[in-house]
């Protein structure tokens, strides 16, 4: 009796072990944006091509005041936007584009990118289903 109840210690002892050294999949939850996107016009101030999401920041021309703002628009992981055409040159400070976005729910100047087009037409898609337009 006393080999079963070490070798079940063993197992158990073991199992807390893997449980603890398997890295988790621990990501956020994509309920702070908006379900509806919209599509911003603007200048790329900078492209951040960094794990675990890549960054784009936006200077648009706020409608009501008429004045410039930074949007920080969040982007995949640069292993995925690989995947869909995107370089670490893909953007760069200066470029005028449009972001099809998920813009956040508190209304602050952000959100989560779905495709930028360029303006002779060209698109990058950071999603893997295509964006309503």
């Amino acid at each position: 009796m006393q080999r079963s109840a070490l070798l079940l210690a063993c197992y158990l002892a073991n199992i807390a072990a893997i449980s603890v050294t398997v890295p988790a999949y621990a990501h956020h939850s994509h309920a702070n944006v908006t379900e509806e996107a919209i599509v911003l016009s603007g200048t790329v101030q900078e492209f951040e091509w960094t794990n675990p999401h890549s960054w784009v920041t936006l200077e648009v021309v706020n409608e009501e005041t008429g004045e410039p703002e930074d949007w920080l628009l969040e982007a995949r992981a640069p292993a995925q936007l690989l995947r869909r055409g995107w370089r670490r040159d893909s953007l760069k400070p200066g470029d005028v584009v449009s972001v099809t976005l998920r813009p956040l729910r508190s209304g602050g100047p952000g959100g989560l990118v779905r495709l930028v087009t360029f303006p002779d037409g060209s698109e990058l898609q950071d999603e893997q289903r295509p964006p309503d337009r």
